[in-house]
């Protein structure tokens, strides 16, 4: 990715300022029935972790709302951060625009929600920035309509969430920490969802049922059998001694790419995380039940 490149002659209605974008993992995945809408119906509890992209944003006085970074993969103008801008200045009649830059660290297509919490921190920085004073929870129905994993990073806590993912019952998770690695493949969570083999079927649970040990991802046969490095991964993970020597539990989040397995202490983690083969890429990270964006946004009203 290339540097953010400034554009001096912008009229600034505010300074550039940064907000954190943190990753998700799905720590299951059932999807009960499909909408007549073709939207499907799901279950998962989404654990935020403290891998984050960067988001730097910079109100402009003429209503422009700009990219100013360069990604070879996303245009502009299929970029959640640009729509998630201008559907709030729809939404709200405010004047002013932005200029928007990313510092991306979590990997396109690995299934741990990057752009999605790209789009959520935009919609709640710049409600701030703006002065728009929208609520959460209209905020999550703006971010319903990019995505459906939008809404949990707008109201920035781990949770249980059904529905299409907007119905969010905020939950208190363990501390863990978890190992993610990601096997160099970018996943389409359109082809996965279009895919006529997908399980739409699973029975619903409740949140006191839910257990690591008795829920799964109905995607992952789907993302295993068209992408194979995937397949691999997970079963490299699985093979790993965790605590005690018992092989750890790989799991794959959302649609993929990217697997993990959850950890009592980083150094757990770290020492498998030494041992991920050079093909890969590979990171370490900390639970979270709220998010930095939240606890930055906090401090930023007291100043």
């Amino acid at each position: 990715m290339t540097a953010p490149s400034e554009d001096l002659e912008a009229p600034q209605a505010g300074p550039l300022t940064w907000w954190p974008a943190p990753a998700k993992l799905n720590l299951f995945l059932h999807v009960t029935h499909r909408y007549s809408d073709g939207y499907h119906a799901l279950q998962t509890v989404f654990q935020l972790i403290e891998r984050c992209d960067r988001i730097g944003l910079a109100p402009r006085a003429d209503g422009r709302i700009e990219r100013r970074t360069t990604l070879a993969q996303v245009p502009p103008e299929q970029d959640l951060t640009v729509r998630a801008a201008r559907a709030l200045q729809r939404h709200t009649g405010v004047s002013l625009g932005a200029d928007i830059h990313l510092l991306k660290q979590i990997p396109l297509g690995g299934g741990l929600g990057g752009g999605s919490s790209d789009a959520a921190t935009v919609l709640v920085a710049l409600n701030a920035l703006w002065d728009t004073g929208l609520a959460p929870e209209e905020l999550s129905q703006l971010g319903l309509a990019l995505g459906a994993d939008v809404p949990v990073f707008v109201h920035g806590a781990s949770a249980w969430a059904e529905g299409r993912g907007e119905r969010l019952t905020a939950l208190e998770l363990p501390q863990r920490w978890y190992l993610v690695v990601h096997p160099g493949v970018a996943v389409s969570t359109a082809e996965i969802f279009q895919a006529a083999e997908l399980t739409r079927n699973s029975p619903v649970i409740t949140i006191r049922d839910f257990s690591p040990d008795r829920v799964g991802n109905v995607c992952e046969p789907v993302v295993r059998a068209r992408y194979p490095a995937v397949g691999e991964a997970l079963e490299w993970l699985s093979r790993q001694p965790g605590a005690f020597g018992h092989p750890v539990q790989g799991r794959m989040s959302g649609t993929g790419s990217c697997v993990f397995a959850a950890f009592d202490s980083a150094e757990q983690a770290e020492r498998v995380a030494a041992r991920v083969p050079d093909r890969w890429s590979s990171f370490v990270a900390r639970g979270l039940n709220r998010s930095p964006l939240h606890e930055l946004l906090q401090r930023w009203r007291l100043q």
